[in-house]
């Protein structure tokens, strides 16, 4: 019998596990590209909040306020929708013809929104903790302020900002599984489809929460390596 559920793993028909691998793959994708715009959200976020003009900090710190207070359920929903009648709207208001939004697309544009709040605080706390002293002498050296961001702002910060962005990382990969409530097809999705066809919903949620395991293991690993190489010659940030 126990055999006989396993073969509904199984990569071939009737198994349903190049389905649960497909849906793993979405995640990953949108993950990835969810973080990575978060992240230059966060970039420019943390600069505006630190070096940015009064109207400019005002704004950020009411984006940052916003994402973080609403929960992120709500807010998926909410920009998902939101988000695809605003593009729509103003295409129309252009003369252009309404889009049907790419699901990856609007889920990449929703984890991105939402991680870019969670980056700007970590950046922002992350160059506040590079000491004082290294960007003097950066600047008594007549380095203008792209070369002193990119000779000594993000490689002294980067050792700071490796534990949170980390976590991020991890946060990312999970809330794709959000994205089940607005109907696109990641591994949560996925791993519910199976479940209803085959009626082994116990099997098949074991395995997709062994994924995300699995993910989060291997991204654990890979963050040590890059925690290692970053904190190269440097005192030992904690």
């Amino acid at each position: 019998m126990f055999i006989d559920k396993l073969e509904l793993l199984a990569l071939t028909p009737p198994g349903w596990g190049s389905v649960l691998l497909h849906g793993l793959a979405n995640s990953l994708a949108v993950a990835g590209g969810g973080y990575c715009l978060g992240l230059l959200i966060g970039i420019f976020g943390a600069f505006g909040k630190l070096y940015g003009g009064p109207v400019i900090r005002d704004l950020l710190a009411c984006y940052t306020t916003i994402i973080r207070a609403v929960p992120e359920l709500v807010l998926i929903v909410l920009l998902f929708y939101a988000g695809s009648d605003i593009v729509n709207h103003v295409l129309q208001a252009f003369g252009a013809s309404p889009v049907d939004i790419n699901g990856m697309a609007a889920g990449i544009g929703v984890i991105g929104i939402v991680q870019g709040a969670y980056s700007t605080e970590v950046l922002r706390g992350a160059i506040k903790a590079i000491p004082p002293g290294q960007i003097e002498a950066g600047r008594s050296y007549g380095m203008d302020p792209l070369l002193l961001l990119r000779h000594i702002t993000l490689p002294a910060m980067l050792p700071y900002a490796i534990p949170g962005l980390s976590n991020l990382w991890l946060i990312a990969t999970k809330d794709t599984a959000l994205l089940a409530v607005v109907g696109f097809t990641e591994l949560t999705m996925a791993t519910r489809q199976a479940g209803a066809a085959t009626r082994e919903y116990f099997l098949f949620f074991i395995a997709g929460g062994l994924l995300y395991l699995a993910v989060t293991l291997l991204s654990n690993a890979g963050i040590r390596i890059l925690e290692r190489k970053a904190s190269v010659g440097l005192p030992d940030v904690g």
